[in-house]
């Protein structure tokens, strides 16, 4: 073989390695968002139960007390086990994991954290 075939041939090696970087950081980066994607849906929907749970009346039973007010049955434990909670007060699916890190009488904070990563680091919505 000539210096020019065995030149083009290493060129070719070199083009295809970096195609084939770009396209695994390429995947890697859609994984995240697709996965960020899924966590802000769940957490939605976690939301729009939590909300349907504090609206509906406890003889129906939901929190909501005769009164306008929370009855008994708003509290965190509660709350979890309505939503599907996996141990220890947290939610899980095959997205990542949901955590209640805020709750009182009139507010509920879900967070979510993801299960893909990207440069070391986890989603956390």
């Amino acid at each position: 073989m000539g210096t020019q075939q065995i030149l083009l041939i290493v060129l070719s090696v070199i083009i295809v390695g970096v195609a084939i970087v770009v396209g695994i950081s390429m995947f890697n980066r859609q994984a995240y968002n697709a996965n960020a994607a899924a966590i802000a849906a769940d957490a939605q929907t976690f939301a729009t139960e939590v909300v349907q749970f504090y609206r509906t009346p406890v003889s129906q039973g939901g929190a909501m007390g005769t009164d306008g007010q929370p009855g008994d049955a708003w509290e965190v434990d509660i709350v979890l086990a309505r939503l599907g909670e996996v141990d220890d007060e947290t939610i899980g699916n095959e997205n990542g994991t949901f955590e209640i890190t805020g709750f009182d009488e009139d507010e509920v904070e879900i967070t979510g954290i993801g299960n893909a990563e990207r440069n070391g680091k986890t989603l956390k919505l």
